[in-house]
């Protein structure tokens, strides 16, 4: 039945506009990072790759039966993560009922969100994503996968999924900053090549879910 009702709202809101959200964690991580960053790529994505996406995003905690409204979450932050039982429960029915959760590392959150995900999913392996996945194929063109945006410990930008019925839907961006570069360029003073990137892999990561 659950899965059914989030179906019933995806169709409703395709026919329509769209709402993303932003995941409000407990544990003390800045769930709130990067402020302006989904606005901007809701801007980037209805002028260029034909969404209707409200223009403000919400926020959501992820045990609140809202969660199940959104056809895209995603979560940012520099610190840790707990997720509670009621949380898990809930994330667990949203992601297996139709959802997608984007999770972008905005550097320190990757020794708490692994067991955070593990205990979403104790029986599904969070995996690489390979570079000729579909999210990397269009609308813009990847062909190396996931692009760096920022550096901090010299190491490869790596997408990490988990599959349901092999069908992508957890998506963590790590040693990237994904976020960072959607967001308005005066906060980290990113070239306009290197913003550019980082809305069209976000535009890539929309056009998925929408198109899946």
């Amino acid at each position: 039945m659950k899965k059914l009702f989030l179906l019933v709202v995806l169709v409703s809101v395709s026919s329509f506009s769209q709402e993303i959200a932003l995941l409000k964690y407990s544990g003390g991580g800045d769930w709130y990072a990067n402020p302006t960053s989904l606005p901007n790529l809701i801007n980037f994505c209805n002028s260029n790759i034909n969404t209707r996406i409200k223009a403000k995003p919400s926020t959501v905690e992820p045990s609140n039966p809202d969660l199940l409204s959104y056809p895209f979450v995603h979560m940012t932050g520099h610190g840790n993560v707990v997720f509670s039982d009621a949380d898990v429960n809930n994330l667990r029915n949203y992601l297996t009922g139709g959802g997608f959760l984007h999770v972008d590392d905005n550097y320190g959150m990757d020794q708490y969100i692994r067991k955070e995900i593990k205990k979403i999913f104790p029986n599904n392996d969070l995996v690489e994503i390979p570079a000729n996945h579909p999210i990397f194929q269009k609308p813009f063109p990847f062909p190396n996968g996931l692009p760096k945006i920022h550096e901090h410990d010299a190491k490869r930008p790596q997408a990490f999924g988990v599959f349901v019925e092999n069908k992508l839907v957890l998506l963590y961006t790590y040693e990237c900053d994904l976020g960072d570069g959607w967001e308005d360029a005066e906060v980290n003073n990113d070239p306009i090549e290197v913003r550019q990137k980082a809305l069209k892999m976000g535009a890539n990561i929309l056009n998925y879910i929408f198109t899946n």
